[in-house]
């Protein structure tokens, strides 16, 4: 039986400009640090503007080396609107890759996984297709800088 399989559609490429990590220490589940979202650019066939000085990455990394990624930010698209982002994934790869990424070399974006399952939401009625939609991402760390291409799930 086909249940009509989902497909994915790009709606954006964004590079989200970070600030130097606020280590926590361990926490419960693992060690904890906050990584300040302050800025970046959207561009892409369904959305495009910036992403705005008003987010962070709530991160657990667990003793497996596993990042939980936990973000929250918003989008200013070119006309107007404003859009919530809720990110929930994870982060990982070889030890000496996770490494490379702590030291802030630059490494390929297959050497590593980051995947996200984002929520967006606004109630700008031109962008009111976000509200019912999901949406996934993949993406790489860079020294100062997230890069993520957003798809949604058709």
């Amino acid at each position: 039986m086909n249940l009509n399989p989902p497909q994915l559609e790009l709606v954006c490429d964004y590079s989200v400009d970070l600030a130097p990590v606020r280590e926590l220490g361990s926490g419960l589940a693992g060690k904890r640090r906050i990584v300040p979202i302050v800025g970046g650019i959207v561009e892409g066939p369904k959305i495009q503007g910036r992403i705005l000085n008003i987010g962070a990455d709530w991160q657990t990394v667990f003793d497996n080396g596993v990042a939980k990624l936990d973000t929250r930010y918003a989008i200013e698209t070119t006309d107007g609107a404003i859009i919530e982002v809720i990110n929930f994934g994870y982060r990982h790869g070889p030890d000496e890759v996770i490494a490379k990424l702590a030291a802030g070399e630059v490494v390929p974006p297959e050497a590593h996984y980051m995947r996200t399952a984002a929520r967006l939401e606004t109630g700008d009625q031109r962008y009111d297709w976000v509200n019912r939609m999901i949406f996934v991402g993949t993406g790489a760390r860079l020294r100062s800088q997230v890069r993520m291409s957003l798809f949604c799930v058709k």
